[in-house]
Order: C-alpha cells, then sequence, then structure tokens
C-alpha cells in the first residue's frame, strides 16, 4: 500500500509553494506533485516582455524576500528564476513531471497519475490556480475566418505579425499590454472592448499603485466574507506609455465585433474589416477535471464549489489560487502567501480525519 501523507498538494507553482511553506513550518507529512519539469506553474507559458505590474517589493513569496530592488519591476524570467530559487531554498519535497489524472475521495483521498502511480493523503491542497484552461469565447462565423486566431496564453512576441491588421479582444492588463508592443509593428492594431479601456496609472504621488491599494486595504479586502468574488479590476495597469498610443491612435480601440466572416471580422456598426490575425486576451477558467470522480466537488461548470478556498462540500478538500479566492491579490503572486497560510491554518484546525 502507497505510503500515507497528511497534505498532496496538486501543482508547484507560486500557489503550491506557498502552500509547501505554511505545511513544513506546520511540521506536516506532505509532498506537492507538479506535472512540469520546473516549479514555475505558468509562468513560463506567458509571452516574452511581460513584467510583473507589481514592484519586487510586493511580489515575495513568505520566506524568502524577491532578490532585487523593492521598486523594481521583475520580468517573466526573473519570477521563473525566483521560483525555482525559492524550492530549492525551502527544499520542499516536490515530485516533477507527475500529471495528476484523477482523484478518488471517501475518507482519505487517492490521487491517480498519468505514470500509473496512486498516491494516498487525509487532505488534498489543488493548488493549479485559475490559469490552467485559456477560455475564448464562442462567437458566430469563427470557423469561416481563415486567418491566424489564438489565445493569449499562446502568444510570445509581436514578430510574427509585423506589418499585419491585428485585433485584442480584451481590456485588461495583458489585452493592452499585448496590444501595445504589436501596434510598434503591425500595420493596424485594435483592441475590441465591450467598454473602453480604463487605465490606471503606475504611480501616483510618486508611489506605485499596489502602495496606495495596501494603505487603503483594498488589495486584501475580504470580498469572500460578504459572499463577493474580488475578481480581476477590468482595467490595466499604463506600464508603457499606453494612454499616449491610445490617443494618438497608434493602439486603437472599438466595441467588441458582432461576427467573424471569412476575411475579417464585422463590427457592431456593419463594417467589415479585413484581420490578418486575432489574439483573445479573455482569460483563463479554474477548470480541474481530475476532480471530477470526488462526488459533490465541482459545480455544472466543473468550477469547485468553494469559499475561502475550503470547499463547501468535501471535507479535507481546499484550494488556492483561484482568481479572487479571498481577495483581489489571491491569484498573484502578491497574494497566495496569505491564502495559503489561511488554508493550512484551517486544514489544522480541521483536523485530519
Amino acid at each position: 500500500m502507497s505510503e500515507l501523507y497528511d497534505v498532496i498538494v496538486v501543482g508547484a507553482g507560486q500557489s503550491g509553494l506557498a502552500a509547501g511553506y505554511h505545511l513544513k513550518k506546520n511540521g506536516l507529512k506532505f509532498i506537492i506533485l507538479e506535472a512540469n519539469s520546473e516549479p514555475s506553474g505558468s509562468w513560463s507559458q506567458y509571452y516574452d516582455n511581460l513584467r510583473l505590474f507589481s514592484p519586487a517589493g510586493y511580489s515575495s513569496l513568505p520566506g524568502m524576500p524577491f532578490p532585487m530592488k523593492s521598486d523594481a519591476y521583475p520580468t517573466r524570467d526573473e519570477v521563473i528564476t525566483y521560483l525555482k530559487s525559492y524550492a530549492e531554498h525551502h527544499r520542499f519535497p516536490i515530485r516533477f513531471n507527475v500529471r495528476v489524472e484523477g482523484v478518488e475521495g471517501d475518507d482519505l483521498f487517492n490521487i491517480y497519475t498519468s505514470g500509473g502511480e496512486v498516491y494516498r493523503a487525509k487532505n488534498l491542497i489543488c493548488a493549479t490556480g485559475s490559469f490552467n484552461r485559456p477560455f475564448v469565447p464562442g462567437l458566430e462565423g469563427s470557423k469561416l475566418f481563415k486567418g491566424n486566431m489564438i489565445h493569449s496564453s499562446e502568444y510570445r512576441n509581436p514578430d510574427s505579425y509585423r506589418n499585419q491588421r491585428v485585433i485584442v479582444v480584451g481590456r485588461g492588463n495583458s489585452a493592452v499590454q499585448i496590444g501595445a508592443e504589436i501596434s510598434e509593428v503591425a500595420a493596424v492594431t485594435t483592441l475590441a472592448v465591450l467598454k473602453p479601456v480604463q487605465l490606471v496609472p503606475q504611480r501616483l504621488l510618486g508611489k506605485d499603485v499596489h502602495f496606495w491599494m495596501t494603505i487603503i486595504g483594498y488589495d486584501s479586502f475580504p470580498f469572500w466574507r460578504f459572499g463577493v468574488n474580488a475578481g480581476s479590476p477590468g482595467g490595466a495597469i499604463d506600464v508603457g506609455g499606453f494612454k499616449k498610443m491610445l490617443k494618438s491612435g497608434q493602439l486603437q480601440q472599438k466595441n467588441m465585433f458582432k461576427r467573424f466572416y471569412s476575411e475579417g471580422v464585422i463590427w457592431s456598426d456593419g463594417t467589415k474589416e479585413q484581420i490578418d490575425s486575432i489574439i483573445f486576451a479573455t482569460g483563463f477558467r479554474p477548470i480541474m477535471p481530475y476532480l471530477h470522480g470526488v462526488e459533490g466537488a465541482l459545480d455544472e461548470r466543473g468550477y469547485p464549489i468553494q469559499k475561502g478556498g475550503l470547499s463547501s462540500t468535501v471535507p479535507g478538500l481546499y484550494y488556492l489560487g483561484l482568481s479572487g479566492q479571498r481577495s483581489f491579490a489571491s491569484a498573484t503572486i502578491r497574494g497566495v502567501g496569505s491564502d495559503a497560510k489561511y488554508v493550512v491554518k484551517q486544514l489544522k484546525r480541521r483536523g485530519f480525519g
């Protein structure tokens, strides 16, 4: 019979590593199962020029500050290096290249992997987060479109969009940043939006916006206690002259198009426009197919039924890294530490079954 753990964590990205810190601190017997070969979570899948929107001083996991000036904005690769160093520094028990395919649970959880191994645990923390399933809305005529169409998770850099007519669907940070860098090389770049882009200055009165969010308590306000999901801001932080680009028309924005045709899109006013490429920066969904075998864990959409990271229906089942899980910052590197501390505290309080 396989070894029995107090806790098994699925995923060794920022959420899983934060869980590992607090589990180790509390002396629990645990293991982290990671499908990939390194503890970088979704970061290795992001576009080349991505920078954190929060400075290093607000972007650390518990027990190890981000190793750069507090007011600097880390790049994607610097975040990946930090996560690797964090895992090595704390010497977490991580099994790499182990993909969880299914879970069954009653008194204990049996975790089945793609390699045929079976792990057993009294508690399970799902730390695969909100960014594991790209979401692309179903739009009329999409199968007719002959151009290139991808989700932002597949986007890497603007090189292949030179001299093209490009649409980026969305108005959040990723949409605006991707649109802005493509606009430097494309013939025409347009943001397709449901509402006009709202830009937030990165610095106010000489301080980063996250300083003010911390001061007023918005970043950590417990929306979940009032039955409200904190969600996402619906706007974008202006990290690179975005306001100027939008004002000059270098980066355009239009009301969301109604449908596709073979050569492009048809806008809400009926105008046709030829388009070469479309990028959907329309977010992700927290789909966890490996939990389908746990009765009552997921709703009809496949979303976890939880409050504050604690399953509302299955004892011993917990979550980390969900968007708006406990606060506005829950799905970010600056917010997962607080959520992990809370989840592990509740796990201990509820006992081990």
